[in-house]
């Protein structure tokens, strides 16, 4: 069974291991690692920048408002054109005299009157309270709504820009409105209206739009206005011709501001920026709560992590979110098992340095001893017999360091190293071999043929198709060599060691090495697997085996996500007749 040895004696490990050395640096990273108290985390930061962007986002679309603003455009030139057209039948009908001079063939022609068209300008756009005016036939201004006529002369009425109103704060707000308003959405494609002096207003040229309304067209303007007027830097005007029987006999154009345009607008945005400031406070809000359940976790667990890398013992613990249910709680989990898992090895690291320590010690002692002894006897038998004690015991000590070495190169051995496809039946095949060519040059080299056979080794036919699994071709022959050594030097002579592979339906390949000796001793079953454990036949000379044998066998298929136990198999009666071994490697 493997070399097993009881080593008697337990050596306990400290409560916990030393701090490693921290190399120069390490402390002020580390140290600069560590959040200040009072500043946002990062990581807050961008959770509350995502939301409240896309956020602004949306709401930047929503203030936008061109397709609202240009309805709200098309309704009032409707709404104008529709009194410019009730204005120009008016004036057609009740603003127009015969012509002094009848044309030829006896025709009758008409004319505006400008006496009339004035009287009547001024009584429509009293009730509409539109900037009104007529043209002639030649573009010449008649009448505009805005100027008053008299023995004194004439007087003027302009829309004065409305004063400022509230306090700094409010006008900040208002001005700032205003040059928003005309940036969204854009205003600048629009053409600049400039309205002539009042002096030259008669002389002036007509606008665009009266012409075309003098030659017989409907013509609508949009215009930008220099000097907003009324906090509106939007005019509407409309040209409509002034007809007569089909006769065009001069043409009316209606202005309005946009200031109920911009009003409408005004207020559905400040209707959408009160929406906003109640969502941005709840997307702050939110966006906090969010922060603080992903942050301040994470951070507890950064922290209890550097408590644990510069703290000494084990007095801190990797909090535990597992109830969350999250991400954040698997972390959490992760981190436990990972911390238990590092203070296991920590614990394996040490309770091995002490048997390491322990068992070193015992032939040191022995060595000691002996050197001590064989300066002081004469007799050359019991000194030689002292030199052999010697070099048994250095034979041991280099054997034992050997076996501990390749022990401790193990696990960094199977971490680095990549897993590649083993066909098992193969390699217990070749192993087979191996052993009958030995066992044949060892039969040669006796010639006699007075000794007892040796244990032979048998395969029986593999079952359940491939035994291919992932792993390392090299390490699992390690298993398997010790458990074949095992078993033939516990075989008696002429026995056999019998190797046993299949596939299970799981798709796990097992494979059983059984053997004919005296078994495993009653509740040993585990004990055998320890370190520096051993249980050798009668007769066997001491120090031949380490005791690591079982030990790296067991590193080496759990490393490989298997399993190894040892059994006793029993006969027809219950007695012991053998012990098997039952290697479990799992499917690749």
């Amino acid at each position: 069974m493997a070399s097993v040895t009881d080593t008697g004696s337990e050596v306990r490990a400290p409560d916990h291991a030393p701090s490693p050395p921290v190399k120069p640096g390490a402390a002020p990273r580390a140290a600069s690692r560590r959040r200040v108290r009072g500043v946002p985390s990062p990581l807050t930061l961008r959770i509350l920048a995502v939301n409240v962007l896309a956020l602004l986002l949306l709401v930047g679309a929503l203030l936008y408002l061109g397709r609202y603003q240009d309805r709200l455009v098309q309704a009032e030139l409707d709404a104008l054109e529709t009194e410019a057209r009730i204005f120009a039948s008016a004036l057609g009908e009740g603003a127009v005299q015969r012509a002094a001079e009848e044309p030829e063939q006896g025709q009758e022609s008409y004319e505006l009157s400008p006496e009339l068209g004035r009287q009547m300008i001024r009584r429509l756009a009293l009730a509409t309270e539109t900037h009104t005016r007529l043209y002639g036939p030649d573009g010449r201004l008649l009448s505009d709504s805005r100027v008053l006529t008299g023995s004194p002369g004439k007087i003027e009425i302009q829309e004065l820009p409305l004063p400022p109103a509230g306090d700094p704060a409010s006008r900040a707000v208002n001005e700032f409105y205003a040059r928003f308003i005309d940036v969204v959405p854009s205003r600048e494609n629009l053409p600049l209206y400039r309205e002539p002096p009042g002096h030259a207003a008669e002389s002036a040229a007509p606008p665009p739009n009266v012409e075309r309304a003098l030659a017989g067209e409907n013509s609508a303007t949009v215009w930008r206005l220099a000097s907003p007027v009324a906090r509106s830097n939007l005019l509407l005007t409309v040209a409509v011709p002034v007809q007569r029987y089909k006769e065009v006999l001069g043409a009316v154009l209606l202005s309005r501001s946009g200031t109920v345009i911009d009003e409408a607008i005004r207020s559905v945005r400040t209707d959408i920026l009160r929406v906003f400031a109640v969502a941005l406070l709840v997307t702050v809000l939110l966006s906090l709560y969010l922060a603080g359940t992903i942050a301040r976790p994470i951070r507890k667990l950064a922290q209890a992590a550097d408590r644990l890398r510069t703290g000494h013992g084990r007095h801190t613990e990797i909090p535990d979110f597992t109830r969350r249910g999250d991400e954040i709680g698997e972390l959490s989990g992760v981190l436990r098992d990972m911390t238990a898992a590092l203070w296991a090895r920590i614990d394996a690291i040490e309770r091995f340095a002490a048997d390491v320590a322990h068992e070193i010690k015992n032939p040191l002692t022995s060595l000691r001893s002996a050197v001590e002894t064989v300066s002081r006897i004469q007799d050359p038998a019991r000194r030689d017999k002292l030199m052999a004690i010697i070099a048994d015991d250095v034979q041991r000590l280099d054997r034992l360091i050997s076996d501990i070495s390749n022990a401790s190169r193990l696990d960094a051995e199977l971490s680095r190293a990549a897993l590649e496809p083993v066909d098992i039946g193969a390699m217990l095949r070749t192993l087979a071999d191996i052993h009958h060519t030995t066992a044949e040059d060892e039969d040669e080299e006796d010639g006699d043929g007075t000794t007892d056979a040796p244990p032979s080794v048998v395969i029986e036919p593999p079952r359940g198709g491939s035994l291919t699994v992932k792993g390392l071709e090299g390490r699992l022959t390690q298993v398997f060599q010790n458990l074949i050594a095992n078993a033939l030097s516990f075989s008696p002579p002429g026995g056999q060691v019998r190797l046993a592979a299949r596939r299970t339906p799981d798709g796990a390949v097992e494979v059983t090495v059984s053997d004919d000796g005296p078994g495993i001793p009653e509740g040993k079953e585990e004990a055998i697997f320890e370190r520096f454990y051993t249980e050798r036949p009668a007769g066997e000379k001491f120090g031949t085996h380490s005791g690591l044998g079982l030990s790296i066998s067991k590193q080496i298929v759990e490393a490989h996500g298997g399993t190894i136990r040892a059994d006793n198999r029993l006969g027809p009666g219950g007695e012991t007749v053998g012990a098997v071994f039952t290697v479990r490697l799992p499917r690749p």
